[in-house]
């Protein structure tokens, strides 16, 4: 059967990401299948049988065009995004956040699919991969265990997880590289940047982390903790020197600056191809985000590091996209085969939902008989989806937008808020094009012709 014939798009998963995929498909003209276990299957998270219920926050971050997640909701926006529609309209005062009321959010999602005459929402749980044609999986975090099993089968147990253990990631221009020096513990190569501590700046640091304040997680983000992988605090907590002689282990590593070898040392790892991204290495933790940011700015070299993603533990279910999708949220193994949402290691509620966006339009493109698309890497939603799809499948870690991600300013910007508001202006002008060229549905942006006027 090819492509055209099966005449309609299935979507498994009725949260943000599989409801985006479902409106984006319709409005081009495509039937929609659009399957929610709720409430006949309940998860340990949700509460109500409506679709995109919210089960953490309610605020979709900020909503400030000089903002990555404000960028991202601007491009969505001007692609007729439901969600961020949605959003709009259910929101409710939140400084310069986009932060909505739970239950009217929810209900508008629910009614606008429910009306749509070219969605068929079917409230049943499916526990196998469909094989009749274009197919978008969306089932987030809380994928149903047969469904996560039947993955695990196509896309093989080494490339499915079922946690995150995420190390924060610092923007490189706010490290001070000044007190860092580059070098490996093993070989003679500049792989990692490294932040030296004397045994004072050692121990200040680790009394710090081992009274810092830990996020409660509920009940379905309980995971174990596994010996390879535990969190840097509760390492700590095992003794004094446990991280000196773990993942702060100063072995074959010199400072220049003493030519003496340093009592710890903390090692940044770049990102991505162009250094604008550093994770700290070994860092994954449960600190609350205020806590990460106050204790891991004792490291020297990161006194005004700004966090592009804090460190976190929790359940999650999503694969190593470098290995398994391409950039158009394709399956590499099945050209009808999307995935959506945070199984495709994008994390937060807006890449989600931007996730859903891009999947819905390209498998209705595939029914339609049209080539899917690549979103150019200077937006916000290329950005995501390139680097999803590129990291190094060894070190990948689901990532949410921010302005690392984007490729760099030629020639170099600065200072950083005339350089942020520059990458605006190109990714919304590269979007314009993109929708012009294809054709594609041109919904009202809330900064329309804000990138001329920068």
């Amino acid at each position: 059967m090819s492509f055209s014939e099966s005449g309609r798009v299935i979507v498994v998963g009725g949260g943000l990401a599989g409801c985006e995929a479902a409106w984006q498909a319709a409005q081009l003209g495509v039937p929609v299948v659009l399957y929610e276990m709720r409430p006949q299957v309940m998860t340990p998270a949700h509460k109500t049988g409506d679709l995109a219920e919210l089960v953490c926050s309610n605020s979709l971050r900020s909503d400030l065009i000089d903002r990555p997640a404000g960028l991202l909701k601007e491009e969505m926006r001007r692609l007729d995004s439901l969600i961020i529609r949605c959003a709009d309209r259910a929101a409710i005062p939140g400084g310069g956040a986009l932060t909505v009321d739970r239950e009217k959010f929810a209900q508008a999602v629910t009614e606008a699919i429910e009306a749509h005459p070219r969605i068929t929402v079917v409230r049943t749980a499916v526990t196998d991969i469909p094989d009749d044609g274009p197919t978008v999986i969306a089932t987030g975090p809380l994928t149903h265990e047969a469904l996560a099993e039947a993955l695990r089968k196509l896309i093989g147990s080494d490339f499915l997880y079922f946690y995150d253990a995420v190390s924060p990631i610092v923007d490189a221009e706010t490290i001070d590289s000044e007190r860092c020096f580059w070098g490996a513990r093993y070989r003679d190569e500049p792989a990692y940047l490294n932040c030296p501590m004397t045994e004072e700046e050692y121990r200040r640091f680790w009394e710090a982390l081992t009274t810092a304040e830990r996020h409660a997680p509920h009940d379905f983000e309980q995971v174990p903790f596994f010996e390879g992988c535990l969190p840097i605090e509760e390492m700590a907590r095992r003794g004094y020197l446990t991280l000196a002689y773990g993942p702060l282990r100063p072995t074959g590593l010199r400072d220049p600056r003493t030519g003496r070898r340093p009592f710890a040392v903390v090692q940044l790892r770049p990102e991505n191809a162009e250094r604008t991204m550093f994770n700290l290495v070994g860092f994954q933790t449960t600190l609350r985000w205020g806590e990460q940011q106050r204790v891991f700015r004792l490291i020297p070299g990161l006194e005004h590091a700004e966090f592009l993603r804090f460190g976190y533990i929790h359940r999650n279910t999503y694969v190593n996209a470098p290995v398994a999708l391409r950039p158009t949220y394709q399956f590499r193994g099945r050209d009808d085969l999307f995935l959506a949402g945070q199984l495709t290691g994008v994390e937060g509620y807006i890449e989600s939902a931007a996730a859903g966006l891009i999947a819905g339009i390209n498998a209705a493109r595939l029914v339609r008989g049209e080539p899917p698309l690549v979103w150019p890497r200077e937006t916000a939603m290329g950005a995501l989806a390139h680097y999803i799809t590129t990291a190094d499948p060894k070190h990948f870690a689901p990532m949410n937008i921010n302005f690392g991600l984007l490729p760099p300013l030629e020639p170099p910007v600065r200072p950083k808020d005339r350089r942020y508001r520059q990458m605006v202006a190109r990714a919304l002008r590269a979007l314009e094009d993109f929708i012009r060229q294809h054709g594609l549905r041109r919904g009202v942006g809330k900064y329309e012709g804000w990138e001329h006027r920068c």
